[in-house]
């Protein structure tokens, strides 16, 4: 019985609330003798000097700028806009959604995340990639065959050395990271990580050095030995020359 009284309950409610619109928009505008009805808008425009005619209002989140005089920005002709008066659009910037602070805010007490299962636990409930046990994405897609990134594999990372930075040398003199360094043309950035010589955006000007790293570029080397210059490969673990080309 109660159930039944509760679900007419809701069926009136519900049919108020769909008439209620309807009549107050149909309700006489005056009590003049003529009787005339007008159908006026639900919504009404933020400000009647407005000379837009729609009934669409937006909320403006951001409660500081709803009282603001901002008269001067909307002068196209006589404001110039600069940094320190570029404001974001009406509507931008909303606030955050506060979680867990009742259910009047919307996302109180489940937060959002609903009553029972696995997503609603808290911490991480499943690792990431996972799909609930299909074939996850990252195993239905074809590899890059070559070219193994994966667990298992490694990759080797070094310090670049760009040809620009070798152009204004003496020629004929010895060029390795240590010499780089105290002269002042790189940093001491990545400097326990192994050299490698690649060619840089500007032509390999610098004639007959012998340049000393850990690894070469084909392009670095052919650039080097065509200006008369010699490359010797380095050991990563002693530093010494390895191997003379």
């Amino acid at each position: 019985f109660f159930l039944e009284r509760k679900k007419r309950e809701r069926k009136m409610r519900a049919a108020l609330l769909f008439l209620l619109p309807l009549a107050t928009a149909l309700a006489p505008s005056s009590l003049s003798s003529s009787a005339s009805y007008s159908s006026s808008p639900l919504t009404t425009p933020a400000s009647s000097s407005s000379s837009s005619t729609s009934p669409m209002t937006m909320k403006l989140f951001d409660w500081k700028r709803r009282t603001a005089d901002e008269s001067s920005l909307n002068d196209v002709e006589n404001s110039e806009f600069a940094l320190n008066n570029l404001k974001p659009a009406p509507g931008a910037i909303k606030r955050k959604v506060r979680k867990g602070r009742g259910i009047a805010a919307g996302q109180g007490a489940s937060c959002g995340f609903g009553m029972r299962g696995q997503k609603s636990r808290s911490g991480r409930p499943t690792r990431p990639g996972f799909e609930g046990g299909q074939q996850p994405l990252y195993r239905r897609l074809p590899k890059f065959s070559g070219r193994p990134l994966g667990p298992g594999h490694t990759r080797k990372i070094y310090n670049l050395i760009k040809t620009d930075e070798l152009n204004a040398l003496t020629a004929g003199s010895v060029v390795n990271y240590s010499s780089l360094l105290e002269s002042g043309t790189i940093t001491k950035s990545k400097s326990t990580l192994p050299h490698k010589v690649v060619l840089g955006k500007a032509p390999f000007s610098a004639e007959n050095l012998t340049v000393q790293a850990h690894a070469f570029t084909k392009s670095a080397r052919e650039a080097i030995e065509g200006k008369g210059g010699k490359c010797e490969l380095l050991k990563v673990s002693t530093g010494e020359v390895m191997q003379e080309s």
